[in-house]
């Protein structure tokens, strides 16, 4: 038969395999020849038993992405799956790799499953806003159990092999270490011992681990997950969903995941999380760059500083096997740099997330010195100094005598102007802005920050080693604070002068909190170090807020006393050293006090609505400007940059995708309002205007590159 899935006779065995890379996603075409091949295994008198496999990495991995938000073609996933858990003959499905979503659903749907050891299996639907549409809510809970079942289900994470057997999701699994032969070798075994039993479980017709529940485990599942949901309803589907499977008949439980995943479907909520998902992979795509773009090899590297930044930057290099130099001038500061990045491996084994030997393994390839001879045979070259110009153009002098021809020079910097720092070697190509956020073991935003001389396969060679170090890589522009720290500069300036104007930081924290994003703005200054922002406003010099509305007086202020953040334990909060939890501080309300009275601000009542559209109003004109200039290549990539940067909450979208939803339109009256108020923290987007009188959507502006690095 043509087409990706393909049946064979072995002995007597009926081999069906999936051959739709990469990850044998489960199209139309998938499903038909899936139906299509069981059907001739049936009729096939030669078959006493049937194993379904797929070709490649991985077994079937979930949906095919390309048919999403398109309607649905016969045969739907359910007729495949029912097939399958009531044909005549044993299936058997083969699993390695991925078995993710409809993929993990059709396994539980034959009636045995072998796995090799190296096997994830998981229904991730729920990080997409939806819920697993094809049996998964009333199978998973009737093979492993509903406590199981409903963690598996609201967070979407998979499961080890090991795990899955010891749950009663497989019935085996090999050792086989040779991946290509395990899956199929392991299964026609294990379907050769099972012919000729007398009958094979239909996972439908399983009730054991469904009956005698306990009602509260659905409710105690509910209090644990709201805390974190953050305005997130997708979770609450799914556990509405398995508790179907332990209250209905199974016939009935499908038809209730069915009502509830039309319901998660079409939410705004699984809307925003899709966009979310395409805007990251459309974030690599870069004009200038193909397939055939050369790529510069880094085998080994070098990062300047082993502060906070620099400590964290050498860990997201050993995580992904790349030898690391880590410089320092004092041994002093060298070792206490060295010791946190060790506490900070040690406390992640701690937590059974890393293996003691995994975290040796990471140490011995981080390297700390005082010699910058290092610096001669490295591939790449990240400078982590203090945020001030005059240290960074010192360092890249001496970068730039020592480094070897084709050596990437990458300065670690939030805002500084790229071009600046190039001017003082003789390779401007080389050079380029790796902007790590705080902290750089953790976050995944990676900002690339190309200068005017940038050279393309520099770009590239980051933008690929982003995804080797598991970060988001982002293209930005090399304006002041390039694409993050811009808007975030506009946005946490509205969030001060809320402050000065009659809010609290508790109010504007807990308002942004409750919308759905991680962390206020007040908590997220206390979190990456008050100092830092105070470092770059006392670096821009008066002359850089003539005619603007100076509002970091309280955080200039606090950075007076010392309050740096949570890492001296008091910022905008004080904070428990065991826990960091944040409390309010009668000393924070003084100078909040005291600046308002040296103002004339007379403070009054601020809503929450007034609140957020400040907040997420002075996001979205700055991200049009940025866009104006060219300085992002698309509206999703700015949106990447918060969700994966900032906090920015994936179910809503971003920043430029909550704009469109809304209304440009409405959005920019909005603006209007807030500029008649205070016309200094409100700049004109010519951009805005244009949308908002066409009524076009943001995301559908092409912004002009070919001149991004115009500081602005």
């Amino acid at each position: 038969m043509s087409g990706p899935v393909s049946y064979e006779l072995k002995d007597n065995i009926g081999i069906i395999t999936v051959n739709n890379p990469p990850v044998n996603a489960l199209s139309q075409a998938v499903r038909q020849g899936l139906f299509d091949c069981l059907n001739e295994a049936l009729n096939d008198e030669g078959a006493e038993a049937i194993v379904v496999l797929g070709g490649g990495r991985t077994f079937m991995a979930g949906a095919d992405i390309s048919e999403f938000g398109k309607p649905s073609r016969d045969p739907d996933l359910n007729t495949v799956i029912n097939a399958y858990e009531n044909s005549d003959k044993p299936t058997v499905a083969a699993l390695h790799g991925t078995p993710l979503g409809g993929g993990l659903e059709v396994a539980m749907g034959c009636q045995y499953r072998v796995a090799n050891s190296k096997t994830r299996l998981g229904l991730p639907e729920v990080t997409l806003g939806i819920l697993p549409g094809a049996g998964g809510t009333q199978r998973l809970p009737r093979l492993v159990g509903v406590e199981l079942a409903l963690d598996m289900i609201t967070n979407g994470r998979p499961i080890s092999a090991k795990k899955a057997l010891g749950a009663g999701l497989v019935n085996k699994v090999s050792d086989d270490e040779d991946l290509s032969a395990a899956p199929l070798n392991a299964a026609v075994k294990f379907a050769k011992s099972i012919i000729h039993n007398n009958s094979h479980p239909k996972t439908k017709e399983t009730t054991d681990k469904i009956t005698n529940v306990d009602p509260s485990l659905f409710e105690d599942t509910i209090k644990k997950i709201t805390p974190k949901l953050r305005g997130r309803e997708g979770p609450l589907r799914c556990i509405e969903a398995v508790r179907g499977a332990v209250d209905l008949p199974f016939d009935e439980g499908l038809e209730n995941e069915r009502r509830l995943f039309k319901i998660s479907h079409d939410s705004d909520e699984s809307e925003a999380l899709i966009h979310s998902f395409f805007s990251e992979r459309a974030a690599n795509k870069i004009p200038g760059i193909t397939k055939e773009t050369p790529l510069r090899k880094i085998n080994n590297s070098v990062v300047i500083g082993c502060g906070t930044m620099g400590g964290g930057i050498a860990m997201n290099l050993a995580n992904a096997g790349i030898p690391v130099s880590v410089i320092e001038n004092d041994e002093t500061v060298l070792q206490k740099g060295m010791n946190i990045i060790k506490s900070n491996y040690a406390a992640t084994v701690s937590k059974g997330r890393l293996s003691q030997e995994a975290m040796d393994t990471r140490m011995s390839l981080i390297t700390p010195t005082t010699d910058w001879d290092c610096i001669k045979d490295t591939d790449l070259v990240i400078e982590a100094v203090f945020e001030e110009m005059n240290i960074k153009k010192e360092v890249f002098k001496k970068i730039d005598d020592l480094a070897k021809d084709g050596a990437i020079l990458a300065s670690n910097t939030s805002t500084l102007d790229i071009d600046e720092i190039a001017s003082v070697t003789k390779r401007p190509g080389d050079v380029v802005g790796t902007h790590f956020f705080s902290p750089a073991n953790v976050m995944r935003l990676l900002e690339i920050v190309r200068g005017i001389r940038t050279k393309i396969d520099v770009l590239a060679t980051l933008m690929q080693l982003a995804k080797k170090i598991a970060k988001v890589g982002i293209i930005a522009g090399n304006c002041d604070g390039f694409i993050g720290n811009r808007m975030f500069h506009a946005y946490i300036t509205q969030a001060h002068l809320l402050v000065e104007e009659g809010a609290t930081p508790e109010q504007v924290d807990i308002a942004a909190e409750s919308w759905g994003w991680a962390m206020g703005p007040f908590a997220v200054n206390d979190l990456a170090g008050n100092d830092v922002g105070w470092r770059i406003r006392k670096g821009k010099g008066k002359d850089y807020y003539k005619g603007k509305k100076y509002a970091s007086t309280v955080a200039d202020r606090l950075c007076e006393l010392g309050r740096f953040g949570q890492k001296v334990g008091k910022g905008f909060y004080t904070y428990d050293p065991q826990t960091r939890r944040r409390q309010s501080d009668p000393e924070v309300t003084k100078i909040i006090d005291d600046v308002r009275r040296e103002k004339g601000i007379n403070p009054r009542a601020i809503d929450n609505d007034e609140i957020l559209s400040r907040l997420h109003g002075a996001l979205v004109i700055e991200g049009t400007r940025i866009l104006e200039e060219g300085h992002a290549l698309r509206s999703s990539d700015i949106d990447v940059c918060y969700i994966s940067g900032y906090g920015f909450p994936a179910h809503r979208g971003g920043p430029m995708w909550q704009a469109d939803k809304i209304g440009i339109d409405k959005f920019a009256q909005q603006i209007a309002k807030h500029r008649n108020a205070d016309v200094l923290t409100w700049p004109e987007s010519q951009l805005m205007n244009t949308l908002a009188e066409s009524k076009e959507k943001i995301a559908n502006f092409v912004p002009d590159t070919s001149n991004p690095s115009k500081r602005t």
